[in-house]
């Protein structure tokens, strides 16, 4: 499985953007999806996930009521639509996708996955 970020850029405090992840392979369907971020100096660290079907989704506290995680099966691409950015959103965002089945979040929200884009840089300026 490839994964490839699209989608960053720099914009204002308040506004936003949309990030996808197109994946190569025919077994998109099968994975499970997830955003991490890692600012500069920082550890990486979980956004949000979704599950393989689709039906449940994951959020990090500081981003929940913000940012949405969707997928696109078909497509083979999850996208991350993140609103009402501020300057702590600022980080270079990964992608990354597993076969997780369970409903745990500690299972989406750990960094263990087997797949990983080459990230897409995200700038919010105050």
């Amino acid at each position: 499985v490839q994964l490839q970020a699209s989608g960053g850029g720099l914009v204002q405090a308040g506004g936003s953007l949309r990030l996808s992840c197109a994946s190569s392979g025919r077994t998109f369907s099968s994975y499970a999806m997830a955003w991490f971020r890692q600012a500069p100096g920082k550890e990486r660290e979980f956004v949000a996930a979704i599950s393989w079907g689709g039906g449940s989704t994951y959020y990090a506290d500081s981003v929940k009521g913000r940012f949405t995680i969707s997928r696109d099966n078909a497509k083979n691409t999850v996208y991350l639509q993140m609103n009402s950015l501020k300057p702590e959103d600022t980080a270079v965002y990964y992608c990354a996708a597993d076969r997780i089945l369970s409903s745990r979040y500690s299972d989406y929200a750990n960094p263990w996955y087997i797949y990983w884009g080459q990230g897409t840089q995200v700038t919010v300026s105050s």
